[in-house]
């Protein structure tokens, strides 16, 4: 019985030296490059039942693989030869978990796993090119996995935990097949990681416009705050602006303008836009009073000046605040016309007066009384004409001076100048005509303060 015994103990040894031998078989063709020699003998390998449940065996074959698919030559010839790799890869960890075949083989240990990412990285960059982006997305998915593995495992000296390059290329083809979350998912990767080359802003701005979309606040602003740390030479505050423009109703636009200009954080841009939201709000919100849209209008007209006090040299924002103003004059000015049209009628429909002397003084007070009314209305318009006028005025003449004389007006500040010229004009006149027969050193100063506007106007 000992004897049996001792016999099947060393057939056991022997067998295991065979099978050893085996695989050194495999190691040696792995070391002298012939690939498709070892394929074949771990092909063979891998459904004989002495070696098929060892990891030496599942390392073999996925090292085997992957170099197969990190030649083009052989790749073409083994078209799952990815596939392949990866399974045996896993299989391999699933027998092997604290790799410690792998790292008794030493440097050569993980050469497998470099060959699948670089494999991959190629395949990636020529079907990138050749815009097929579900296919480059299928292999850059995979060089990010095994970088990440092979960093992981310190099976690489470097300080970069991943691969830059092909995160961003996986962000690239995502974002061009039209998957936006995966897309923004290796973004927000690089971002979280302060990856910021100058190449690198669109994937910011992609990043601050998903969210924007998607109605998230909390990661729009975490990324918006990493973007400007990043970038702080760019103009983010367009991607701010926008998210409120889409994301915010008219009360919550208006409670975090008065929030924030209380505090004083709002910049020139933002006050600019806040004026153009407030001073729109009759083309944009339905069923809006009248009260509750010269409310919107003052603060509209509040916010463009102090746009202006952030920068006395934006002529848009002083030209806005005077056109508000302008527009608070006309009103008025309207509504001064209508009483003096109603005084005419009133006039005009004086009924005939009575005979009887006493009759006709009740009368006369009477219509005097319902005249005197109206007279006194416009008699109290005259102030806030007066006021609005020259606080157009100012502003209007503002916009000018901040743009007289330069050269190089792109198409807005051309348009502002035009305009602030054509009112300018047209209040002078206004004012000069009121003075006319009554103040003739007044109606000169305004016809010639009429004429310089007219003029420049014309020659612009």
């Amino acid at each position: 019985m000992k004897q049996f015994l001792l016999s099947a103990m060393l057939a056991c040894l022997i067998l295991g030296k065979l099978q050893a031998q085996e695989l050194k078989k495999v190691q040696l063709m792995m070391m002298s490059q012939k690939i498709a020699e070892a394929k074949a003998e771990i092909d063979k390998a891998v459904t004989d039942p002495k070696f098929s449940g060892k990891a030496e065996t599942y390392y073999w074959r996925s090292r085997i693989y992957a170099a197969i698919f990190n030649n083009a030559d052989l790749r073409a010839k083994n078209p799952k030869a990815k596939e392949i790799a990866e399974e045996s890869f896993a299989k391999y960890q699933q027998l092997d978990a604290g790799f410690k075949f792998l790292t008794d083989l030493g440097p050569e240990g993980p050469q497998g796993y470099f060959d699948l990412y670089q494999g991959s990285f190629q395949e990636g960059v020529r079907t990138f090119n050749a815009k097929n982006w579900d296919s480059a997305s299928y292999f850059f998915t995979t060089s990010v996995k095994t970088y990440d593995q092979i960093y992981q495992n310190k099976w690489i000296q470097s300080k970069t935990p991943f691969d830059t390059t092909s995160i961003l290329y996986l962000g690239y083809a995502y974002q061009n097949s039209q998957k936006a979350d995966k897309a923004v998912e290796q973004y927000t990767r690089l971002a979280d990681n302060q990856v910021a080359e100058e190449s690198f802003i669109d994937m910011y701005r992609y990043v601050l416009g998903y969210y924007t979309s998607n109605k998230n606040e909390s990661q729009f602003r975490k990324y918006l705050g990493v973007s400007k740390q990043m970038y702080p030479k760019e103009n983010w505050d367009d991607y701010e602006m926008d998210y409120l423009e889409k994301n915010f109703n008219l009360a919550e636009k208006t409670a975090l303008y008065d929030k924030e200009s209380a505090a004083g954080t709002l910049n020139e841009f933002q006050y600019l836009q806040f004026g153009d939201w407030f001073a729109n709000t009759r083309n944009k919100e339905k069923d809006i009073d009248s009260a509750t849209q010269a409310m919107y209008s003052r603060k509209a007209s509040e916010a463009f000046q102090k746009a202006y006090e952030k920068n006395n040299k934006n002529a848009v924002a002083a030209f806005n605040a005077g056109l508000l103003f302008y527009n608070y004059f006309n009103d008025y000015s309207d509504k001064f016309s209508d009483n003096i049209r109603t005084l005419q009628m009133m006039n005009a429909n004086k009924p005939a007066p009575e005979k009887d002397p006493k009759k006709r003084a009740v009368q006369d007070a009477k219509f005097k009384e319902q005249t005197d009314a109206v007279k006194k209305l416009n008699t109290e318009l005259e102030k806030p004409i007066n006021e609005n006028l020259e606080t157009s005025i100012g502003w209007m003449e503002k916009a000018v001076d901040a743009l007289r004389g330069r050269n190089d007006l792109n198409r807005t500040e051309k348009m502002v100048f035009e305009r602030s010229l054509d009112y300018l004009a047209n209040m002078y006149e206004y004012k000069r005509d009121k003075m006319r027969g009554k103040d003739m050193k007044l109606y000169d100063l305004y016809d010639a303060k009429y004429k310089e506007y007219e003029s420049m106007h014309k020659k612009n």
